[in-house]
């Protein structure tokens, strides 16, 4: 076995909770003894435990930015910690950062990015026996052949409505490496969402300009929430390959966050890469049905609307959704299965091919999860529910990271 596989199989241990001697390690990751049980009572596929893996959207900082949490520590609650995503067998993600809407009309959306960046960072360091910053897939690398997880810092939502390029800079030098053009589901001054008015007909001159300097600095252009022309024509200006980070197929559920098969092929033509998201509600038809129903209410009483003029006001009220997790109850007839996000994969794979499909789980992010899947520690599910489709291990690695690894080479050049 190659020296970071038998890392990663001594890293795969819970960080919390008993501690098997080192020869017991050893033996387990030669094959002379069973490996160590998961929380989840399964044996983690030896294809996982030895794949590269990394996820294109996984949600941090907000809870330890509003309560004050380390994401070191294993919360009893939410989907998302670094205990969990090492039971998962993650080696690196896209560490994603959140400046919801909350943040827009008292125009906060910028101090907010820096901030949760800046926490970031801290937290990276912070636990740095753990993870690292990654800027770039030589960076990946070499930290996973230390036996450690690549935070590749990612944001979602408005880096500033305006699209200033100088702040774009700015947040590049701090180590942002990736963006999503949208202000999460606002259209912004320079580019549409899929499910916002329409002010641009995709992109303006501004995004064209944003998307060259992103270009030029090595950043990963991503148009997840994107309309779809924004998606058609943001693929059309970029020299380089663009994502999709998270997100389902537009001909498996017709929810407008979902991508159309014209622009999940352009995102491929560019040399993209489309990342599954784990929800439900973008995955699965008979929940989608059962949403979109006609439903009996009964009438809200009016709200008197509550202007919150500071951004400790706004924090309160976002602090209030945390931890960002579905709640709802779902009946057995629409909860979906994991195997369900494989078939969703395999429509992606007949539709631009392997090299193409990737994951973006969206946890801590909302998503009404699979019953196999509780929290990123159930990760190897969805390798298992791939191997059950029959796909050959060379393909299950390059979807299960390996996509996301070379798209992140190709744009940062290294």
């Amino acid at each position: 076995m190659k020296r970071r596989n038998l890392i990663k199989g001594l890293t795969l241990l819970p960080i919390a909770g008993s501690v098997l001697p080192l020869h017991s390690l050893l033996a387990g990751a030669n094959g002379s003894k069973k490996l160590p049980v998961m929380p989840q009572d399964t044996i983690m596929p030896k294809l996982h435990r030895e794949a590269f893996v990394m996820d294109g959207h996984v949600h941090v900082m907000t809870r330890e930015l509003l309560m004050n949490t380390d994401i070191g520590q294993r919360y009893s609650d939410g989907t998302v910690d670094l205990p969990r995503a090492k039971e998962g067998g993650l080696d690196a993600m896209f560490f994603t950062v959140y400046t919801p809407e909350h943040y827009y009309p008292g125009r906060f959306e910028v101090k907010n990015t820096f901030r949760v960046i800046n926490l970031a960072l801290d937290q990276i360091k912070k636990n740095n026996s753990v993870i690292e910053l990654a800027l770039n897939a030589k960076d990946i690398k070499r930290i996973n052949m230390k036996g450690k997880m690549a935070a590749f810092l990612d944001l979602e939502g408005g880096f500033d409505l305006d699209g200033d390029i100088n702040l774009l800079r700015a947040l590049y030098r701090l180590g942002l490496r990736s963006i999503q053009l949208t202000a999460h589901n606002t259209t912004n001054a320079f580019i549409d969402t899929c499910n916002d008015v329409s002010r641009w007909g995709g992109i303006n001159d501004l995004g064209r300009e944003i998307i060259a300097e992103m270009n030029n600095l090595g950043m990963v252009i991503n148009i997840a929430h994107a309309s779809n022309d924004a998606i058609l024509q943001t693929a059309e200006a970029s020299k380089h390959p663009i994502t999709y980070s998270h997100g389902g197929f537009y001909s498996i559920v017709a929810h407008p966050r979902c991508i159309t098969d014209e622009a999940a092929k352009a995102v491929a033509a560019k040399g993209g890469v489309i990342g599954i998201h784990f929800g439900s509600l973008f995955n699965n038809p008979k929940y989608w049905a059962w949403q979109t129903a006609p439903k009996e209410t009964t009438p809200e009483s009016v709200k008197e609307s509550t202007s919150m003029n500071t951004i400790e006001e706004v924090d309160d009220a976002v602090r209030k959704e945390v931890p960002l997790v579905f709640n709802g109850t779902i009946p057995d007839e629409y909860w979906m299965h994991v195997d369900q996000l494989a078939k969703v994969i395999d429509y992606g794979v007949n539709l631009v091919g392997e090299d193409h499909m990737a994951l973006g789980c969206d946890l801590d992010g909302g998503p009404e999860l699979p019953r196999e899947i509780k929290d990123i520690s159930d990760y190897p599910q969805i390798t298992m529910a791939m191997q059950r489709l029959g796909y050959s291990d060379k393909r299950i690695k390059k979807i299960l990271g390996l996509n996301w690894l070379r798209v992140i080479e190709e744009v940062t050049g290294s």
